[in-house]
């Protein structure tokens, strides 16, 4: 059970879509209960674009997959780096992520593992860690990227928070071939982590940090 207040939460999502996918349900979970949600971007990897679609497409859907889930426009932050080479700007991205804090106090940061092998995930996650280690942190699962994750928390969701979760990323036109984002995989995973405490809906992190 979370013992204190969650007033403001950010989510590091290394390419557009991430926050979403991991923490999705937890992040209209956290709307409901009144707390103020920011979203980071730091890619919306122009070079992996379908052929036929706009460049900046993906700086559109995420507005749009944010927007159903409940985040305020104003609380987005969209990034420009360049897709799988996050980790050549290590300094320029802890900077951006000073900045934030500097501005803000964040309460709990959502960011993905640090067990995650892809290189974005893993760069964002690292310096996301040096940011914030006074603040609270979770770990969001990407199944896909993670040789190991340690479900050592768990956000108990229910049938709307899913749903929101799911049409957040139908919003996602440009990866809707990818088997993760669709409908089937997204409810079979957090049935999965449901049963795992009980439930019949969860989303799974790992405890990075935990300040009360």
């Amino acid at each position: 059970m979370i013992t204190k207040k969650l007033n403001n939460i950010l989510v590091l999502a290394p390419h557009t879509d991430d926050g979403e996918l991991g923490a999705g349900g937890a992040i209209s979970y956290f709307l409901e209960r009144k707390a103020k949600v920011y979203y980071a971007a730091f890619s919306t990897a122009k070079e992996s674009v379908p052929r036929g679609m706009p460049k900046d497409i993906l700086k559109t859907e995420v507005r749009k997959a944010t927007r159903q889930l409940g985040i305020e426009d104003k609380n987005l932050i969209i990034y420009d780096y360049q897709v799988r080479k996050l980790n050549y700007f290590r300094q320029e991205i802890l900077e951006d992520l000073i900045k934030l804090r500097n501005k803000i106090h964040f309460d709990l940061v959502l960011m993905p593992s640090l067990n995650d092998i892809h290189q974005d995930h893993l760069t964002v996650s690292q310096e996301g860690l040096r940011a914030f280690k006074t603040s609270s942190i979770l770990g969001y699962e990407l199944i896909w990227n993670n040789l190991t994750f340690n479900t050592t928390c768990f956000i108990r969701l229910e049938e709307h928070h899913l749903e929101n979760k799911i049409n957040a990323l139908k919003s996602y036109k440009s990866q809707k071939d990818r088997d993760y984002t669709s409908a089937e995989f997204i409810r079979s995973l957090a049935r999965a982590r449901g049963v795992q405490i009980g439930a019949k809906y969860a989303e799974a992190f790992e405890v990075i940090r935990w300040v009360i």
